[in-house]
């Protein structure tokens, strides 16, 4: 296939390790974030850490968007299916999301709420269509990419004349939390988390560019090199960002041009700001409250804002006192150093965030890495 078989090959592999092998500095330590969960998956599935010389560190960051969806935001979804009657819709891996009182959108369901699994936003607009006596509401989660198809499905329904679809919006957008996590104490202050430059997202890029992460490179003087998700994409990332360590340089650097410019896709910007607008603040699992970090619908998009529609209020709620889920989505700790990992949290049974979704970091680690752990 092409674009994908190209990127995976072997040989090329061990030659580009050799070559990050050859240039890292021995007398230093490398330590590169990667952003995106799809990342974090495609190092833990190709074994790339075996590959790396033992001074270049990856960190795991938070760009997996089930993981940092907040409790709060799962039981404000529950209470609509359980309370409002209302029938909830929404990717697979949300359902699976720990909620309060030892709930999910999964046991919520087994409970007799009318919540249903789609693959996408059209999806829940042709399910509105289908049962137009019955409210329907698409809990809408994601980074930037797929926030232009929940702006389609708003538009769908709108050029339809559904007064039965609204959309629980928890969109939240990748720069914010860069910036929380490059002004955060473990990073500025204790230092940690050593942060040398950054593995930029893939998907997230195709649609807002490689401009919005110039900031970064210039304001931090962190380098920030955009990748696919192949593990030849991921290796060359890494030997781009090794060499302007070396260099002392801090720009951005796009490894995926096949697929990323610098502008991104301006229809979808466009699309997007039309029918969303900034949060004043909102809550990330792992971050916090972070300022202008997500979107809410625009008021003239209200009669389609499920918050509007239904009498919500947000509540913050604490994560597991014994889930080390917030700290690996900083980057401060690793999956390993969890005392739940691979024991009471396991894929089937996850208690945090980031053992649900396949690009979450202890998923990722419990599939692919928790043997080398045990052989080491």
């Amino acid at each position: 296939m092409k674009y994908v078989d190209e990127f995976r090959d072997g040989k090329l592999a061990r030659g580009l390790a050799g070559a990050i092998a050859r240039e890292a500095d021995g007398a230093r330590r490398y330590s590169f974030m990667e952003f995106c969960g799809g990342h974090t998956h495609a190092i833990s599935r190709y074994g790339l850490i075996d590959l790396l010389p033992a001074n270049v560190r990856m960190v795991h960051g938070p760009g997996c968007p089930v993981c940092v969806l907040p409790i709060g935001r799962v039981d404000m979804a529950i209470e609509l299916a359980l309370e409002h009657g209302v029938t909830l819709c929404t990717y697979g891996d949300t359902l699976r999301v720990p909620a309060s009182k030892g709930l999910s959108l999964m046991k919520a369901k087994a409970r007799g709420g009318d919540i249903r699994m789609v693959y996408s936003s059209a999806d829940a607009v042709r399910i509105a269509q289908e049962n137009p006596d019955k409210p329907v509401v698409f809990l809408a989660i994601g980074f930037e990419t797929t926030t232009p198809p929940t702006a389609v499905a708003i538009k769908q329904a709108k050029a339809l004349g559904l007064k039965n679809f609204s959309v629980l919006c928890c969109h939240v957008l990748t720069p914010a939390a860069i910036s929380n996590i490059l002004e955060s104490p473990e990073v500025r202050q204790w230092g940690t988390v050593p942060l040398d430059g950054f593995i930029g997202p893939a998907h997230v890029s195709t649609v807002i560019g490689s401009r919005p992460y110039e900031f970064f490179a210039e304001e931090y003087r962190k380098p920030v090199v955009i990748a696919g998700f192949e593990p030849l994409d991921v290796m060359q990332a890494i030997l781009m960002l090794v060499r302007q360590v070396n260099a002392g340089t801090a720009y951005v650097e796009n490894e995926f041009s096949r697929a990323v410019s610098r502008d991104g896709n301006l229809k979808a910007q466009d699309l997007v700001a039309e029918l969303f607008e900034l949060r004043r603040e909102f809550e990330w699992r792992g971050l916090n409250v972070v300022p202008y970090s997500a979107l809410k619908i625009r008021k003239e998009y209200a009669e389609f804002d499920a918050e509007c529609r239904f009498p919500l209020a947000y509540r913050s709620v604490a994560d597991n006192k014994a889930c080390e889920c917030g700290a690996i989505l900083r980057g401060v700790k690793r999956p390993q150093d969890c005392t739940l990992f691979g024991t009471v949290c396991t894929p089937e049974n996850p208690i945090g965030s980031c053992m649900v979704s396949s690009e979450g970091a202890c998923a990722a680690h419990y599939t692919y890495g928790r043997f080398r752990d045990a052989a080491a």
